[in-house]
């Protein structure tokens, strides 16, 4: 008996790192797995159906059940068909997995508009598309037959999202777009039975090698901490029954190490009676900030997801 045994899944971004593992193990479990994937390349350019097919092919042949889809899901259409294809093909869907994303990487003032958009299509409207037709479809299941839908879906934040990363105003935008869009789901899919959750990851993938070089090789320890592999599980147990009553939450998984992490919150608070003005303001600086005396840093914008800054100074010319 799989964890999965008679559910339907689709991964988005399944052809390779992080989402290949997510349908895997998904496969693995006794899952239905659609492994969609455009086999474009990091930055989104190109097609191959290829990429989506091994995967499928990796399924079956361990004895499970799998059908390959090459939409765009940064497209309305695209994303429908998926969702579609899935409740067509093997007669329903029960967790979705949004995982695919490109990269175009370059510092704001050099960054274009095409940049931009594709980025953004691919990770936020990717992720709100498939989410929101497979949200269509639970809720009229669930209205037809009175009951709730048991389903899940997860998303892919990332650290550059939370933390913000030099380089990646789009990635980090879309992401941190993600996690709120996490949020909003879960409570409003609560109703119908529906789980939203978010991870985010530290792994050795086709984008983050780039940045990080040598930062993710494996190591001579014998545990390979940026195993994309070691996502997958953090994903699909989000994704199963085992993660019952669990929505609504953001966890970061790196090699052994599994944080729960929180949005936007107070830190400080200051308070009047009367209108601000820019002088009562700026009389309330420390209070608000922290003092400036170089004891307490007066903003703290969290770790760089790799810990160092990836571009060299010829990057800012």
């Amino acid at each position: 008996m799989g964890v999965f045994d008679g559910k339907v899944a689709v991964v988005t971004g399944a052809g390779r790192g992080i989402g290949r593992e997510e349908a895997l193990l998904l496969g693995a479990e006794g899952a239905r797995v659609v492994v969609n994937d455009l086999g474009g390349g990091a930055d989104g350019a190109g097609g191959d159906a290829g990429p989506a097919q091994q995967v499928v092919d990796e399924i079956t042949s361990g004895g499970g059940q799998a059908v390959a889809n090459t939409d765009d899901i940064a497209t309305w259409t695209g994303s429908e068909a998926l969702v579609n294809q899935a409740v067509e093909h093997f007669g329903g869907l029960d967790v979705v997995i949004n995982n695919a994303g490109i990269l175009r990487d370059r510092l704001s003032f050099n960054m274009t508009e095409e940049e931009w958009d594709s980025v953004i299509a691919v990770h936020l409207k990717g992720h709100f598309g498939v989410a929101r037709h497979a949200a269509a479809w639970w809720r009229a299941r669930s209205k037809e037959t009175g009951e709730p839908a048991a389903a899940a879906i997860v998303n892919t934040a990332s650290e550059s999202g939370l933390y913000g990363n030099a380089g990646q105003a789009n990635y980090a935008a879309a992401k941190a777009g993600i996690a709120a869009l996490t949020l909003v789901l879960a409570r409003e899919l609560e109703r119908i039975g529906v789980r939203v959750n978010a991870i985010a990851p530290v792994a050795r993938t086709r984008l983050t090698e780039a940045v990080a070089g040598d930062y993710m090789k494996p190591d001579e320890s014998g545990f390979d901490r940026f195993d994309p592999a070691n996502v997958a599980a953090v994903a699909c147990w989000l994704g199963s029954d085992l993660a019952a009553g669990v929505s609504g939450q953001v966890v970061k998984v790196q090699g052994g190490q599994l944080q729960l992490l929180e949005g936007w919150r107070p830190l400080t608070e200051v308070t009047d009676d009367k209108p601000w003005t820019l002088d009562s303001v700026a009389a309330l600086r420390d209070a608000i900030l922290g003092p400036t005396d170089g004891s307490v840093p007066p903003f703290f914008f969290g770790p760089p997801p790799t810990g160092r800054d990836p571009y060299p100074a010829a990057a800012w010319e």
